[in-house]
């Protein structure tokens, strides 16, 4: 752990090898990380784990801005461009010339298992980025939990939280997201 820690700075610092070192110690976990994600998606899905994982670190370590203080904050990241690769997915099979008119389906966020309809996708991204306005932490957390497929214990310490507040704020996110989720299908 202190290695990648190191290496991260390494990397602030303008260390152009720092990236060569850094992937081959976070790459299972970032596959991981990815591979579960991407389990939740609907059959046929096109974007592989490896291919998810390889876009996102690009992404990060490309980032000429990105500060990382920890491991933690650096798998927090990757959960986070994850997210964003995988919306804008969503937003390109959206498009009326990738049938973009698509139904409108429920979502069932108590156990946030999507079927990745992109219409879903972005609108759990709405709401995702409303929470993150009101309460940023509980954002992240949901960040970690879907999208990086972290669990409670896990996200807990990337966020540094204690595992009994990550259960509340887990609990309250769920509840608000279903809230804003429903309020945004009725008519």
């Amino acid at each position: 752990m202190q290695e990648v820690t190191r290496i991260l700075a390494a990397i602030e610092e303008g260390d152009s090898r720092g990236s060569e070192q850094l992937l081959p110690l976070v790459y299972d976990e970032l596959r991981r990380l990815a591979a579960h994600r991407l389990s939740q998606e609907k059959p046929g899905q096109t974007l592989s784990a490896t291919a998810l994982v390889h876009e996102a670190y690009v992404r990060l370590v490309g980032d000429k801005e990105a500060r990382w203080d920890s491991q933690g904050h650096f798998f927090a990241a990757a959960a986070r461009a994850m997210r964003h690769i995988l919306i804008e997915r969503a937003r390109s099979r959206r498009r009326e010339k990738r049938g973009g008119s698509a139904i409108r389906l429920d979502i069932n966020v108590n156990t946030l298992a999507l079927d990745s309809v992109p219409d879903q996708i972005l609108d759990l991204d709405e709401a995702l980025s409303r929470l993150a306005e009101e309460d940023r932490v509980k954002a992240e957390l949901v960040e970690l939990r879907y999208f990086a497929g972290m669990s409670l214990k896990e996200a807990a310490a990337v966020l540094g939280i204690s595992i009994a507040t990550a259960d509340r704020y887990w609990a309250y996110a769920r509840a608000w997201l279903y809230d804003a989720l429903r309020c945004d299908q009725e008519p």
